[in-house]
């Protein structure tokens, strides 16, 4: 069970629009909603055909597949393709985390109880440390692993031979992977946001695994709010069933969807409170900026590191903040949104004249 303090909309940890996984997610019913194959998987379309293309030519071929980076924002499902491209191949798929690897010997452990042709996969590759790095390149390379018995002079080096088998990568931080790793993985492929018509179509096909009854107005007024993410679409979609079930016939309409979204601060474009509290502190606070983010966190009660990984991305998305070299500015997209009157001669200093013209 979530903490009441977790379930308030403006705390940041457990914002509804949040890409992020919170304990919520995780129940076994959302897992069920995982499509299993890449015909059910709805979205990402360029990503599919290629994995498609790869897979059967691996199968063709009798090998495995050649190792995957999947990037892009968080709650895109990359968890998910990967165990999609498991399912297709015909494999089993070990799942772990690069925090959760912490010595040489837990990735050796994971690495022999592999299975010839099986997939690894390791969210947030990015956060491996160097020393788990060094272990795993001859892994990608050789299917070997050269592991260091005793120390000093009565040393020496043990090569074992790993079965052939596919790791698959995901980071929202491709560029903060080393060269090295990136350049081990074969394919690289970039999930992107997804539309409002396919978020509708996933909103769709879970509220008939969850048993939720739900127009198509309903589904696409929830998709509108999502933030182009299926994970938040999701969990919208289960919150605002909670809201037709107690003010209306239990049927998710546009009317209630438009309605539970609104009485949960979710506006048309799915910024929520603290996305709002950003925008109006730096337009009426700073006469739009600039400004740096640490003196706007302080100014809206917030960490720097809150605003800047959970509420910038979305907003620089939407065009409604600039980064220059002194600091954040609100766009005239920003303030009309907001509803407020922008003037270009008064407000944009010389790098918003740029971004503009």
């Amino acid at each position: 069970m979530l903490e009441s303090s977790e379930m308030n909309f403006e705390t940041p940890l457990g914002r509804t629009v949040s890409p992020e996984v919170i304990p919520k997610d995780t129940e076994e019913p959302d897992l069920n909603l995982r499509p299993k194959t890449l015909s059910e998987y709805i979205g990402q379309d360029k990503v599919k055909e290629n994995m498609s293309i790869y897979i059967e030519a691996a199968k063709k071929r009798g090998e495995p597949l050649d190792h995957v980076l999947l990037y892009g924002p968080p709650g895109l499902g990359k968890t998910t393709l990967s165990a999609i491209i498991a399912h297709e191949m015909g494999v089993n798929i070990r799942i772990t985390s690069g925090p959760a690897i912490e010595k040489p010997g837990d990735l050796a452990a994971l690495l022999t109880n592999l299975s010839e042709n099986d997939v690894l996969f390791i969210d947030e590759i990015h956060r491996l440390s160097r020393a788990i790095e060094e272990v795993l390149y001859p892994a990608l390379e050789d299917y070997a692993l050269d592991i260091i018995i005793g120390k000093g002079p009565s040393a020496r080096s043990l090569r074992i031979d790993l079965p052939k088998f596919t790791l698959i990568g995901a980071t929202t931080r491709a560029g903060q992977l080393t060269s090295p790793l990136r350049d081990r993985f074969g394919m690289l492929q970039r999930l992107e946001l997804y539309t409002c018509e396919q978020l509708c179509d996933i909103i769709m096909r879970s509220a008939v695994i969850l048993g939720i009854a739900c127009d198509k107005a309903g589904a696409t007024e929830l998709a509108r709010r999502a933030r182009g993410t299926p994970r938040i679409a999701n969990r919208l979609l289960k919150r605002v069933r909670d809201f037709a079930e107690v003010i209306g016939n239990g049927k998710i309409t546009e009317d209630i969807a438009k309605i539970a979204l609104d009485r949960m601060e979710i506006d048309s474009l799915g910024l929520d409170t603290l996305d709002k509290r950003m925008l109006d502190m730096l337009i009426r606070g700073y006469n739009g900026g600039p400004v740096g983010l640490e003196t706007l966190a302080s100014a809206i009660g917030e960490e720097a590191v809150t605003l800047e990984e959970q509420c910038e991305p979305f907003l620089m998305q939407l065009g409604f903040i600039a980064r220059t070299p002194r600091g954040r500015c609100a766009t005239a997209l920003a303030y009309r949104h907001m509803g407020y009157e922008y003037n270009k001669d008064e407000k944009a200093d010389s790098s918003q004249q740029t971004f503009f013209e």
